[in-house]
């Protein structure tokens, strides 16, 4: 369906009836109603209230204009306002709704991120108690015009998906960039609360809105409520563990225990008590078959949040993208913690393919900004041969390369306390868990030896 076309089944709807509140960007999502025939079938008011002491005297003082909080007010203030004086008269045949959204666009000699956060509380039937959708929305287009088109169009999309599609995740999400070409928004945050969705798990939504490309990575803490990335690590300095964690072992906690001594040392004195550790999960590392095992994502994800650990899931398979995606929410230090295995990878062509520079771009893409790489090092079962970060043999065509990384600190060694547990990989605890050999329990926390059965499980059927 076009953007028209769907405005205009929403206003022909005798069941929905709503009202609209947008801040930033004009009145764009409401506008498509008012071109569409029928729009009084819909539409009960319209406001935009731009100026601060207007809108603070509406929905009470922001700290932050553009911010979840502020599209909470907005949602509460005009819901509430709406049942008040329409439910009485037609309540009991009406399922009521409020979209609401706050915005930074493009402004006159502006060139900073240009976002917003767009929520609608609606009644699923008439009568029910409000449920909420919100999403956070990255405008891409370089004009202000264009950026407002969009914003209508992600609008429309996401109040026909809220009573057509609730029921469906993945078409959910596919549907709130109907009629937009790829490359115009990014919605990295989507959140289902309220009536109805008391038991639903959001990390869901994060992990679908990475599968099906709309951002590039999303994130959630250990208490597993879903972030924003750029509130969450807004002017912090990051450490990164890429790993497939399955299962998590307890050398990845060793890794970030020796990493941080080291990356800790090297922060100023502001910045040690505000620096954040993610565990990313790459999607690749999730697909089996045609889609994502969601079991398993939820596993993984409940194994690392029970240690206290913030979760990243990207699809950034490259560490320059992974590290060009945490230099757009901080420019602080930056240390991804990777083991030999995944060092000598990076020596690779296939992850330099499509650079035009090739190897080196690669690499100064990767260094662009205070970034180090922590190495842990990797012991062969073998011959017992310990490799660290200083005795790694690099490629003959990088070894001066690889040098100048290590002279220079781009590349640092992390000692590690347990030389035993280098020697086991989590292909060897699923080996051992298949053949029943119960030596498996002694590399991986207690906490997650269910999930580590699982696993196995899945990947055997």
């Amino acid at each position: 369906m076009t953007t028209y076309e769907k405005a205009l089944e929403l206003n022909l709807d005798p069941l929905v009836y709503g009202t609209f509140a947008e801040i930033g960007a004009g009145q764009e999502t409401a506008n498509w109603f008012f071109r569409a025939s029928g729009t009084a079938g819909l539409v009960a008011k319209t406001i935009s209230a731009y100026d601060m002491t207007m809108s603070d005297a509406i929905y009470g003082h922001a700290e932050r204009y553009v911010s979840a909080p502020r599209l909470t007010s907005m949602l509460d203030h005009e819901y509430s306002i709406l049942l008040e004086r329409l439910g009485p008269k037609r309540g009991s045949e009406t399922t009521f709704f409020s979209f609401c959204n706050t915005v930074r666009a493009r402004g006159w000699k502006d060139d900073g991120e240009c976002h917003g956060w767009l929520g609608v509380r609606f009644q699923m039937k008439p009568g029910d108690p409000p449920s909420d959708i919100i999403l956070h929305v990255r405008l891409l287009d370089l004009r202000t015009i264009d950026q407002m088109e969009a914003l209508g169009t992600v609008g429309v999309n996401l109040i026909h998906s809220a009573f057509n599609h609730r029921g469906n995740l993945e078409k959910f999400v596919a549907s709130l960039v109907d009629n937009l070409v790829a490359g115009r928004v990014e919605v990295d945050l989507l959140k289902f609360a309220g009536h109805g969705y008391g038991f639903f798990d959001n990390r869901l939504c994060a992990l679908q809105l990475v599968e099906s490309g709309l951002t590039e990575a999303t994130m959630f803490l250990p208490s597993g409520e879903v972030v924003q990335p750029a509130e969450a690590l807004y002017r912090k300095p990051v450490m990164l563990l890429r790993g497939s964690f399955a299962p998590v072992m307890n050398v990845h906690l060793e890794m970030l225990d020796q990493a941080r001594a080291g990356f800790v040392e090297s922060l100023s004195s502001d910045d040690c008590g505000t620096a954040i550790e993610l565990c990313e999960i790459s999607i690749h590392n999730l697909l089996r078959g045609k889609g994502v095992e969601l079991v398993d994502f939820l596993d993984r994800a409940d194994a690392l949040q029970a240690l206290g650990k913030t979760v990243l899931v990207s699809r950034l398979s490259e560490f320059h993208r992974i590290t060009a995606f945490l230099h757009r929410y901080t420019s602080k230090p930056i240390g991804i913690i990777l083991s030999i295995g995944l060092l000598n990878e990076l020596f690779k062509a296939k992850w330099s393919e499509n650079l035009a520079g090739g190897l080196l771009e690669s690499f100064g893409r990767l260094f662009k900004e205070g970034v180090t790489l922590l190495v842990f090092p990797w012991k062969n079962r073998k011959n017992g041969e310990l490799v660290t970060a200083e005795t790694f043999l690099a490629p003959k065509n990088s070894v001066h390369l690889y040098q100048h990384f290590l002279s220079n600190g781009l590349i640092a060694g992390i000692p590690c306390a347990d030389n035993q547990s280098l020697t086991y990989t989590s292909r060897d605890v699923c080996r051992m868990i298949t053949a029943d050999d119960a030596r498996w329990r002694e590399l991986v926390p207690e906490i997650a030896w269910t999930m580590a059965e699982r696993h196995v499980c899945l990947v055997k059927s």
